[in-house]
């Protein structure tokens, strides 16, 4: 896991070879992405890492896991997200989805064997996805420029600024036991990827450059949940059935 400080130094890393790399960028830059060389290069990097580990290694534990095993590892690590959507929608002063999150998570640790089961849901306890870096754009921080994360994806600025302070906050991180801690986190990566095995399946079919398809997805979803955000205004819920995470 990365720390704080460690964090710090590959954003400026990154943010140093986009502004070497960006006169490259031409006349026809898209505007929202001054880095784009650079993060092609990123994106290029991360799907080789993908096609040559990730991949291969999510598509052996979709086909040999039981469905309700995997289903239950979904829904532990669910159930640890809950705990910072419940923050942030609390420093969003939005106290009707951190009650709720919060509730989902003290329903499901307590009744649902540490998150395996998801009982919240069973009950109709509505789960809001919530991140920091989407906190941060309701208080008004700009995204900023586009940017791909080694490994992590796409991202902007703002959102890994957003995503460096959740790693630090991580609960899988803060176990103690090193060999547990691991192998946690290996298992939420390989559980992740094997959640999108469908959707990059049709995005590489469908894409005929899956870099601009997926930088244009990503911020165009990324700009809807701001305004989502933003159109509720301070402590008011969102309209009945609306989820801000899709």
């Amino acid at each position: 896991m990365f720390t704080k400080p460690s964090f710090r130094n590959l954003l400026a890393v990154l943010l140093l070879g986009g502004v070497l790399s960006g006169c490259a960028s031409g006349p026809n830059a898209n505007p929202r992405d001054p880095l784009e060389p650079f993060n092609r290069g990123v994106s290029r990097f991360n799907d080789a890492v993908d096609g040559a580990v990730l991949k291969p290694v999510a598509t052996v534990y979709r086909d040999v896991t039981p469905d309700p095993v995997r289903t239950g590892v979904s829904n532990f690590f669910g159930n640890l997200r809950d705990v910072w959507s419940a923050i942030n929608a609390t420093l969003q002063l939005r106290p009707l989805e951190a009650s709720e999150n919060a509730l989902r998570f003290g329903v499901n640790t307590v009744f649902g064997l540490g998150g395996v089961l998801d009982i919240a849901s069973e009950m109709g306890i509505q789960r809001t996805a919530l991140d920091f870096g989407q906190t941060l754009g309701r208080w008004g921080i700009p995204a900023g420029p586009y940017l791909v994360l080694p490994l992590f994806g796409p991202s902007s600025v703002r959102d890994a600024a957003g995503f460096g302070v959740e790693l630090r906050g991580d609960l899988v991180g803060h176990f103690d036991n090193i060999p547990t801690r691991n192998s946690l986190t290996a298992l939420r990566v390989v559980d992740t990827r094997a959640n999108l095995l469908r959707a990059s399946a049709m995005l590489e079919g469908a894409a005929l450059d899956k870099y601009s398809f997926t930088r244009d997805f990503y911020l165009q979803r990324r700009q809807n949940q701001i305004e989502s955000l933003i159109d509720l205004g301070i402590g008011l819920p969102p309209a009945e059935g609306k989820d801000i995470s899709q």
